[in-house]
C-alpha cells in the first residue's frame, strides 16, 4: 500500500522579503516530489504564499484600497493565480499534474463538510493527483480562519491518515532553548517525557507568515498523537525531504503514537467549534483521563449542560474548573441529557468511540 506525506511549506521559505516566489526553492521542492512520487509515495502539499506573491504583483493597484480586510483578499486572489501556475509549471517537468483546493475551517466543521472534502482529496491522491491546498483567504476571516496553515496541514494529515507530516520552515527544527545560545542544541526526537512546550519556545511569528514555533510544536504533537509522524525541518535545505523519507537526522522528529480511529481524527478537528457543553465532576474527569480504561462519558458524571445541542453534534467536554478535556458526539440532545444528568444505569452521553480527548 502507499505510504501518505503531507508537505507544508511557509511562505518565509517560498518568496524573499519582497514576497516574489523563491523559483530555485520551489524547483527544487517538484524535483523532490517527482522523486518521492517515482517511489510510490503519494503526495499532498499544503502551501502558503499566496498573499505575499499578490502583494507584490499588486503593490500599486492596492494604493486604491483602504480596507485592510479587501487589501488581503486582493492579494490573495492575485497571488493564488501566480502561485498555482509556477506549481502547473514545475510540477509538469516531473509529469506529476496537480490540482488546487482552497479550504477554510468551515469545511472542518460539520461531518457532512468533511466526509464531501475528505472524498475529493482521496481521490485525488488515488489518482496520482498532487492536491495543492491553501486557506482561502478570499473569503476566510476572523472565525472562519486557520490559525496558519500548520493547523491546516495537521488537520489534512488526519483527515488522510497520512504517515508522515512535514512542516518545512526557515529553521533546522526546534531548538531546545534560546537558538542565539551557542549551548543550545537542536532536539532531534521529542520525547514528551522530557520536552515540555512552553519551557522551548516563544510566540513570535515570521514576517510573512501567521505561524510561528509554537504554532508547530502544538500541531506536531497533536498530529503524532492520531498515529501520523511529524517532522519539522528547514524548507530550503537541500533534498530536504528526500532525507527526512531516507530517515536521515535532520530536523525535529515526533515519532506517531499509535492509531486512532477515522472518527476520533474527525472530532481533533472539531474540538474548538463545539455547538455546546458539558460539565463533568471530578470522579468523570479521573475516569476519562485514565490511560488504562475505555471510558464512555455516562450521564451521572455530568454537572451542568450548557448550550442547545442535537443528537450528532459535537459538544465539548470541561471539568470542574473549566478547563477542556476534549470533545465528543452527542448520543442525544440537550433536552434528554438535562433529564438523564446525575443518574445511573443511562445510555453514554457520548460513546467512547465517538471521543476526544486532548492532552
Amino acid at each position: 500500500m502507499s505510504k501518505r506525506i503531507v508537505v507544508k511549506i511557509g511562505s518565509q521559505v517560498l518568496c524573499n522579503p519582497d514576497g516574489v516566489l523563491d523559483l530555485v526553492v520551489l524547483s527544487g521542492l517538484a524535483r523532490q516530489f517527482g522523486k518521492l512520487s517515482a517511489d510510490g509515495w503519494q503526495l499532498l502539499l499544503v502551501s502558503s504564499g499566496a498573499v505575499a506573491s499578490g502583494c507584490s504583483l499588486a503593490a500599486e493597484k492596492l494604493q486604491c484600497i483602504s480596507d485592510p480586510v479587501a487589501r488581503k483578499q486582493v492579494m490573495a486572489a492575485t497571488g493564488q493565480v501566480q502561485l498555482m501556475q509556477t506549481y502547473r509549471e514545475l510540477f509538469q517537468e516531473q509529469d506529476l499534474p496537480v490540482a488546487q483546493v482552497l479550504a477554510t475551517k468551515s469545511d472542518f466543521q460539520s461531518r457532512r463538510h468533511y466526509l464531501n472534502m475528505r472524498g475529493c482529496v482521496e481521490a485525488l491522491l488515488l489518482a496520482g493527483i498532487v492536491p495543492i491546498v491553501n486557506e482561502n483567504d478570499v473569503v476566510a476571516v476572523t472565525e472562519l480562519m486557520f490559525t496558519d496553515n500548520d493547523e491546516l496541514a495537521g488537520l489534512l494529515a488526519g483527515m488522510v491518515n497520512a504517515d508522515l507530516l512535514c512542516l518545512l520552515s526557515s529553521v533546522p527544527g526546534v531548538y531546545s532553548g534560546d537558538p542565539s545560545d551557542p549551548e543550545t542544541l537542536c532536539i532531534e526526537s521529542w520525547d514528551a517525557q522530557h520536552h515540555h512546550l512552553e519551557d522551548i519556545v516563544s510566540r513570535g511569528t515570521s514576517a510573512l507568515g501567521r505561524g510561528g514555533m509554537h504554532s508547530k510544536l502544538t500541531i506536531a504533537r497533536k498530529v503524532a498523537k492520531l498515529g501520523t509522524e511529524v517532522v519539522i525541518a528547514d524548507g530550503a535545505a537541500k533534498d530536504i525531504l528526500l532525507k527526512i523519507t531516507g530517515g536521515d537526522s535532520v530536523g525535529t522528529r515526533f515519532p506517531a503514537q499509535g492509531e486512532v480511529s477515522p472518527a476520533k481524527r474527525w472530532l481533533a478537528s472539531a474540538d474548538d467549534h463545539a455547538t455546546g457543553s458539558v460539565t463533568v465532576n471530578a470522579g468523570a474527569e479521573s475516569a476519562l483521563l485514565d490511560c488504562n480504561r475505555l471510558t464512555s462519558l455516562l450521564p451521572v458524571g455530568i454537572e451542568f449542560i450548557h448550550g442547545r445541542f442535537k443528537r450528532g453534534d459535537v459538544i465539548q467536554i470541561l471539568n470542574p474548573d473549566d478547563r477542556v478535556l476534549g470533545c465528543g458526539r452527542a448520543r442525544y440532545d440537550h433536552l434528554e441529557a438535562a433529564k438523564l444528568m446525575g443518574q445511573r444505569g443511562q445510555k453514554p452521553l457520548i460513546h467512547y468511540d465517538y471521543l476526544y480527548l486532548v492532552d
